[in-house]
């Protein structure tokens, strides 16, 4: 082979491995570009979620103390009627 030959062989072998390189990178442009939208989706749906817990969870809250006042309030009851037992005994 002659040297022109394999300047040429050279040149040509630059300009695929150039070519297939630059389609790489814009293919992993492309995949993160879809990434991020994935991550702010995920992002937005964890966020829903927070809400979500915490609108049930302030209900759940609250018929939970209503319950616990409804318990002391038997348990006052209770302890007076126990207390009318003893006098009058």
């Amino acid at each position: 082979m002659t040297a022109q030959a394999i300047q040429i062989l050279l040149f040509f072998v630059i300009s695929v491995l150039t070519s297939v390189l630059t389609l790489c990178g814009i293919q992993v442009y492309y995949i993160l570009k879809e990434f991020r939208e994935s991550v702010r989706k995920l992002n937005k749906m964890l966020d829903d979620m927070g809400m979500i817990s915490s609108s049930v969870a302030k209900p759940v809250v609250g018929l939970s103390n209503f319950i616990m006042g409804m318990k002391s309030g038997f348990e006052v009851v209770n302890m007076l009627l126990e207390r009318k037992k003893e006098e009058d005994e």
